[in-house]
């Protein structure tokens, strides 16, 4: 279990239940840096709203990016190369 602080807020996750709150959801399309929950690639912004139960407007993607890495699911960026 590992402590995240996303939108001013402590959560307490394991990675299975992150895998288990995002199965089931329908990926919105990238635009932006994403994750892979699952063998699912997910914008950062929806993993975090599903998660938090927040407001999106409430976080940043960066807030999702650093608990996603923490919990050790692989991460995307956008950068173009």
């Amino acid at each position: 279990m590992m402590r995240v602080t996303i939108a001013r807020h402590h959560f307490y996750f394991h990675p299975s239940e992150v895998e288990q709150v995002m199965s089931g959801v329908t990926p919105e399309p990238v635009t932006g840096s994403s994750v892979d929950i699952g063998g699912v690639r997910y914008p950062l912004m929806q993993v975090g709203a599903a998660l938090t139960r927040q407001d999106r407007r409430d976080f940043n993607a960066g807030e999702v990016e650093r608990a996603m890495q923490a919990l050790g699911f692989p991460l995307h960026s956008t950068t173009a190369g």
